[in-house]
């Protein structure tokens, strides 16, 4: 009977050959199930990263008809408006005379998730590059309107104090500065360390615009772990005092280290935090406390406002919370903001029919035009101020500064609503053909990228 080695001899010729052993065979086997487990992983891997990404595009694709966003923009462009203008009357329609919160937390809040909901659907689609370099140039674009306010700003207080021979209007405007460093106070200006009024909320919105392409990055792979980072750089920046300087002297009217919050906040509900939320969102008790909670804020801004009221809440209740830490964003400040969210989108839906009124179409439009409105409103808003000093300020005069700067905003909506139209009927003209693989909605999208639009019969939203 000829043996395995014979045979094989017989077959490779004159070859030596060594036999086979029973441990080589097992070796290979476990290298090769190892293998092929890790490439079974990989490509499970490969399917939860796309199925997530497949959610989030279809969290997304949901946000982009809200219009819930452009509305609440709106609100927070007029009032922010209105509340620069101090001394006057109307202002009192805005939210912060009523809780802890006010249209700053709004237009932060809101700006967080309506960035989110355009440039996670960037990076999603074409790459962290492409989203952080259109995050950067939106960052750049504030930058420029700031720098334009400021001058325009600093030129005026300027020219008006000498015509009226008031000098404390630099005082009040806060830049007096300019009178012994003028040099460096445009200097510290163009580094946002600048105290010029009203101005406080557009050096914050630059900083975290310009920080948000590393959040949005880590937020569409672990958006718990970034929400959970955010809140504890929070509280790590209230317990060691963490600030940004501003110049001559003092800090930051909105700590960004604090204030980053409420952005973040936005950005994980736009992208999936809503979901998780149902739960809170269904509890039987959360209207109940919401509502006791926003009660208990209006007593004691009403006792802050109207001392004679005052003396009914005990002192110490009214120390604790009066005045509110707007400049680190006080805790009881964002549980009043965020009790505000819970029971607006609870009872306000997606659907709901009033957005469709036509006497909300003007905040709608102010809405979708933030970064022009915004800007607008706060030359307008120092304007206005400018106005009622060297007026009589009556109460007359208070309501037709406020409605005259209103119209102005919403004109300036309108018209570069139109304006981006013409652009784009341009763009689509004969002879004109858009690059190849560009799709028509992208080439409007990038020029205004927090303007939500529908699909459906090419409706503008």
């Amino acid at each position: 009977m000829v043996g395995a080695a014979d045979y094989a001899k017989l077959i490779i010729g004159t070859a030596a050959v060594r036999p086979i052993h029973v441990k080589s065979i097992g070796v290979a086997s476990v290298f090769a199930l190892r293998f092929l487990r890790a490439e079974s992983l990989s490509e499970r891997g490969l399917q939860i990263h796309i199925a997530a990404s497949m959610d989030i595009k279809a969290i997304l694709a949901a946000h982009r008809s809200d219009l819930r966003l452009d509305l609440f923009r709106g609100v927070a462009n007029w009032f922010i408006f209105l509340d620069h203008i101090p001394d006057n009357v109307v202002n009192w329609i805005t939210i912060r005379n009523y809780g802890f919160s006010g249209a700053a937390d709004l237009f932060i809040f809101v700006s967080g998730y309506a960035a989110s909901v355009v440039y996670a659907r960037m990076m999603l689609e074409r790459g962290f590059i492409i989203g952080a370099t259109r995050l950067f140039k939106r960052a750049w674009h504030l930058y420029a309107a700031y720098i334009v306010l400021f001058v325009i700003y600093i030129v005026t207080v300027t020219n008006v104090a000498a015509q009226y021979a008031a000098p404390d209007l630099i005082y009040e405007f806060n830049v007096a500065s300019l009178v012994d460093h003028p040099i460096r106070t445009l200097a510290h200006g163009l580094l946002l360390e600048s105290k010029a009024l009203n101005l406080d909320v557009l050096q914050l919105y630059i900083v975290l615009m310009a920080c948000f392409p590393p959040v949005l990055w880590i937020m569409l792979r672990k958006p718990d772990l970034m929400m959970a980072g955010s809140v504890a750089l929070y509280f790590t920046a209230r317990a060691f005092e963490w600030h940004l300087p501003s110049f001559p002297e003092g800090r930051w009217v909105f700590n960004p280290f604090c204030w980053q919050l409420l952005f973040v906040f936005g950005a994980w509900l736009a992208l999936g935090g809503v979901q998780k939320c149902r739960a809170i969102l269904r509890l039987r008790m959360l209207p109940f406390f919401g509502i006791a909670y926003l009660v208990f804020a209006l007593v004691l801004r009403m006792a802050g406002r109207f001392p004679e009221f005052g003396k009914v809440v005990p002192a110490w209740l009214l120390d604790a919370f009066i005045p509110v830490d707007k400049t680190n964003l006080a805790p009881y400040r964002v549980l009043h903001f965020v009790l505000v969210a819970l029971l607006v989108t609870r009872f306000v839906s997606k659907d709901w029919r009033g957005l469709k009124w036509s006497i909300l179409r003007p905040i709608i439009k102010c809405g979708e035009e933030s970064l022009a409105v915004f800007c607008v409103g706060v030359f307008l808003s120092f304007a206005g101020h400018l106005a009622l000093i060297t007026s009589s300020g009556s109460l007359l005069a208070q309501v037709f500064v406020s409605a005259s700067g209103v119209a102005i905003m919403t004109f300036f909506a309108y018209y570069i609503s139109w304006s981006k139209r013409q652009d784009q009927q341009d763009s689509l003209s004969p002879g004109r053909v858009p690059a190849a693989g560009t799709r028509i909605s992208e080439t409007s999208a990038f020029r205004d990228p927090c303007r939500f639009k529908s699909s459906r019969n090419g409706q503008k939203l």
